[in-house]
């Protein structure tokens, strides 16, 4: 047996470029600023602050000074009215690097969403630039402990008063919870049906906001997570997003879209799985030979790179419907369950390809393990995808 030690296997290993069909040149050049930015910025920095949960705040500063958190905005306001399909590759090559980053920049493109598809043009023009600036962060203050999935029964409440609101209540599993300028939050103002809800963006410096400890999570330790409390936080008329009690359609509508953003970076992460899987089989030697030599780790080499295509073929088909203006639902729940059932199963062989070196953390393997898993939770969990499908299938018959 020959061993190979950690450090001769990832010093050998650079990202595998991924052959990508782009529409036009400057998404084409774009790309390539992402990946120098990625391999510059992103990739030396997610085993030390993963390791030390260390948010990575300069480096999104760093992306978003590039423009890649504001990629499919509209130009006018900051954005850089790229489609969806090319914000998309975006995100998944941030994911090969880092996915806790990318993550962040699906989360805080999913924050500006409710103000860009139905804020009023004088709230695009006043909160608009500075979400797509670069320097601000946003937070997505949806879920609370009682009702994940469950959002028509929230508890979270505002209260009007004059023409100003009051919010009370606690979200939970919030990305970016303490660290953002920003919260664009769901709150119920009345009980109509059950789902009378609202919309509304909540400054960091808001009296009565404060914040849980974070969340103790088996991975995607450089993105927190933690409770916000909102007591009795005061909020002007001009906060409110949309009209009042259309906060469930906003939020439905935003989960669409968030949930591509989280297939994409589940894709990156699968990617890179197979990346060090791959490097790791051509060097590793039993029996005298590579152990990628072994027909059966090679056809579990094949089948995992099958996934990830198919993962990035469901995303970048749903990606194009919407950016073709067509319904794309259930292709966004499709994308979303395949995707992240495939880095769960991607991850899960490459522990596998590496044999015990695979268990440690020697080798950024098991970290995406780790990180796998709670993609198959947020922005619906693959159970509620296959509701959404399912449902979307049968409203069709």
């Amino acid at each position: 047996m020959v061993p190979v030690t950690p450090c001769a296997v990832v010093s050998s290993l650079a990202v595998m470029p991924v052959e990508r069909l782009l529409p036009t040149d400057e998404a084409t050049d774009l790309l390539d600023l992402t990946r120098e930015l990625a391999d510059g910025e992103v990739l030396p920095r997610a085993s030390g602050d993963e390791a030390t949960a260390t948010p990575p705040r300069d480096v999104f500063r760093v992306l978003g000074r590039a423009g890649l958190l504001s990629l499919p905005y509209p130009e006018e306001f900051g954005g850089a009215d790229q489609p969806y399909e090319v914000y998309l590759q975006v995100v998944e090559e941030i994911a090969q690097r880092w996915m806790a980053v990318a993550v962040g920049v699906s989360v805080h493109c999913l924050t500006a969403y409710p103000v860009a598809e139905f804020g009023t043009r004088e709230q695009q023009e006043a909160l608009l630039p500075g979400m797509l600036g670069g320097e601000q962060l946003g937070a997505y203050g949806l879920s609370e402990r009682e009702f994940g999935s469950d959002i028509a029964h929230m508890r979270t409440r505002a209260v009007q008063e004059g023409e100003d609101w009051r919010i009370k209540g606690t979200k939970a599993w919030i990305s970016h919870a303490a660290h953002a300028d920003y919260y664009t939050t769901f709150a119920r103002t009345d009980d109509t049906a059950g789902k009378g809800l609202s919309c509304f963006v909540v400054p960091a410096d808001a009296d009565g906001l404060s914040f849980g400890a974070p969340e103790k999570k088996m991975g995607l330790h450089g993105d927190p997570v933690a409770e916000v409390v909102y007591d009795d936080v005061p909020v002007g008329a001009d906060a409110l997003i949309g009209e009042r009690g259309q906060g469930m359609a906003i939020a439905l509508s935003a989960l669409d879209a968030g949930r591509l953003g989280i297939a994409a970076a589940a894709t990156g992460l699968a990617q890179s799985a197979l990346d060090h899987s791959v490097a790791y089989a051509k060097e590793r030697q039993q029996f005298g030979r590579a152990i990628a030599d072994n027909q059966g780790l090679a056809f579990m080499l094949a089948d995992m790179d099958a996934a990830v295509g198919a993962a990035r073929a469901t995303y970048l088909h749903a990606a194009r419907l919407k950016d073709a203006g067509r319904p794309f639902g259930k292709a966004a729940a499709v994308a979303k369950l395949v995707a992240t059932d495939a880095a769960m199963k991607v991850t899960t062989d490459a522990v596998q390809v590496l044999g015990g070196a695979g268990y440690t953390q020697d080798f950024p393997v098991e970290r995406f393990f780790r990180e796998a898993k709670v993609t198959q939770i947020f922005e619906g969990t693959n159970q509620i995808q296959r509701l959404v499908i399912s449902r979307h299938l049968l409203a069709s018959l």
